[in-house]
């Protein structure tokens, strides 16, 4: 995995991740705040140090929610697990949301997260043919 976690960490870390609503998400829903609210909710139960949801990131309030948070990596066991439970969660989270958005490359990760991974369940979006959604619109 992208996370290694080291049992010789000797002291304390902080890990810290933000997640930006709008990134890669090009089907209009990027002005919701369900991922980053979905974000701040998850890794709060999966046992982040702290969580944040806030507006702006950067780029301006009311341009972006975000949903972020940190995690004390002790060396610990209980750690280990938590870190691990709430990076694998909020990473598949993202990939989520930006599948079901439209975005090609996201839907291709998660169905290879599905396989490599049989306890992560995420609904696969249906795609319908473009032209029978035009066909709805046009005038009889």
């Amino acid at each position: 995995t992208a996370y290694e976690i080291r049992l010789s960490l000797v002291g304390s870390e902080m890990c810290i991740r933000d997640s930006r609503e709008t990134a890669n998400i090009t089907d209009g829903s990027r002005f919701c705040a369900d991922m980053a609210v979905q974000n701040f909710v998850g890794d709060a139960i999966r046992g982040a140090t702290w969580v944040a949801l806030h507006n702006g990131g950067g780029v301006g309030w009311g341009e972006v929610m975000n949903g972020g948070f940190g995690l004390l990596l002790d060396g610990s066991p209980d750690a280990e697990a938590r870190a691990r439970a709430t990076l694998y969660w909020d990473v598949n989270n993202g990939v989520a949301r930006r599948a079901w958005s439209g975005n090609s490359y996201a839907e291709s990760a998660i169905v290879l997260a599905m396989n490599e991974n049989p306890n992560l369940k995420i609904t696969i979006p249906q795609h319908a043919d473009p032209s029978v959604i035009d066909s709805l619109f046009q005038s009889s």
